[in-house]
């Protein structure tokens, strides 16, 4: 194995262990609701939003060009969007299973190196966004200590997308398409193990 598989390698792991607290948990047991720390925390109690977030950012490195950078600001301002309406109790039909089919789609347009126009990207990037954000607006306290939680939250969620577009400009550097596929099939593999316990 070369050295930059080594490297890529080493990275991708890295995250995938800072991902374990949250593969057993998604929209439960999120504990406590108020301040910022609390916020920041929340993305990580589920694996839904750690693939998503996640993948967004990885998927965005892959496309490359101005992808690199829209992608994740469409997906954070459609997010803050979405998180308004959830906490003014606006109904959106198909969350949970909009939330699922984003973990599955991005996996699949990583594994299978898809580039979708720039406009197409963004569309759906920003879709996936309104059914994340909705869902955690709806759990948000509409206090002030919600305020703090909802900008904890929002600066996890930039730090996710982050990893993964930190992950894939090096694969890109280092010419590692390998770990891409590997990315994608394991986020694809998570969006079906979530697809399982909705379902069941």
């Amino acid at each position: 194995m070369s050295t930059a598989q080594r490297f890529c390698l080493a990275l991708l792991s890295l995250i995938a262990f800072a991902a374990l607290p949250g593969v057993a948990q998604a929209h439960v047991g999120i504990g406590s609701t108020t301040g910022f720390f609390d916020g920041m925390a929340h993305p990580f109690s589920g694996l839904d939003h750690i693939c998503a977030m996640f993948g967004v950012g990885l998927w965005a490195a892959q496309r490359g060009d101005r992808g690199i950078w829209l992608l994740p600001l469409a997906f954070v301002l459609v997010m803050t969007v979405g998180g308004l309406l959830g906490m003014a109790h606006v109904f959106l039909p198909f969350i949970e299973p909009g939330i699922i089919a984003s973990v599955l789609v991005v996996g699949l347009l990583i594994a299978a190196a898809i580039r979708l126009p720039l406009l197409a990207s963004a569309c759906l990037v920003a879709l996936f966004a309104l059914f994340h954000g909705h869902a955690h607006g709806a759990e948000m306290p509409t206090s002030a200590s919600g305020l703090a939680y909802g900008i904890g939250f929002l600066s996890s969620t930039i730090a996710l997308l982050l990893c993964g577009a930190v992950l894939g400009l090096a694969c890109r550097q280092l010419k590692s398409p390998w770990v891409y596929r590997t990315a994608g099939a394991a986020i694809v593999t998570c969006g079906l193990g979530l697809c399982a316990v909705y379902l069941g």
